[in-house]
């Protein structure tokens, strides 16, 4: 049986699927495509035709969208860190797509003006406005994680990797969550996983 390939560089979303694939601790393949003219030739339109990493292919099956990657890695090969019953099934859900929802949008602003923008050319209205508005997010997040280690409670799950994946990006642009303490908390332990750095190397 072939193992899984999975397409895309680490700095990129893709890197979200790559630790995950890395926590589950499966050989695979990583096939290095970056989100530029690689992820436009036709050989990779074959596999994903949006053009876009990450992409996973386990046997039959091909799979795009870092988020839906993870889910099916977590439950076909992640062991415990795939819920067992439908509760936390349920919230491994809701945080998921919470990240990319209420976090993720936000955080595109701040990395599209500071990230890709010159300096003389950045929308500082924009970057203020998209920092004020984080706060309602995380000051939820905060919340939610009060007196649990994880977001399902004592156990790291894929919950974790997902919504801790997105805001990896939040030091990038240099913004500060450190008042949000249990944020902070958490998100240090989830990025400090040796599979997160073992991902960040490919």
């Amino acid at each position: 049986m072939s193992k899984p390939k999975l397409y895309g560089i680490s700095g990129s979303r893709a890197l979200r699927s790559i630790w995950a694939i890395e926590e589950m601790g499966i050989d695979y393949e990583h096939v290095s495509v970056n989100y530029m003219e690689e992820s436009k030739n036709p050989d990779f339109l074959a596999v994903n035709p949006n053009g876009r990493i990450p992409a996973l292919v386990d046997g039959d099956l091909t799979v795009f969208e870092s988020m839906a990657i993870n889910m099916y890695l977590a439950k076909t090969y992640g062991g415990d860190l795939y819920p067992d019953n439908a509760a936390d099934e349920a919230l491994t859900w809701q945080w998921t797509i919470w990240g990319i929802s209420e976090i993720e949008p936000l955080q595109m602003q701040l990395v599209m003006q500071k990230l890709f923008t010159p300096e003389d050319k950045r929308n500082d209205r924009l970057i203020a406005s998209a920092e004020k508005q984080l706060e309602r997010p995380l000051a939820v997040l905060n919340n939610a994680l009060e007196g649990r280690d994880y977001l399902l409670g004592e156990h790291f799950s894929v919950a974790d990797i997902n919504l801790s994946g997105v805001i990896l990006l939040l030091s990038r642009v240099e913004f500060d969550y450190s008042a949000h303490t249990n944020v902070k908390r958490w998100a240090d332990t989830c990025h400090a996983r040796p599979a997160l750095a073992r991902a960040k190397a490919l």
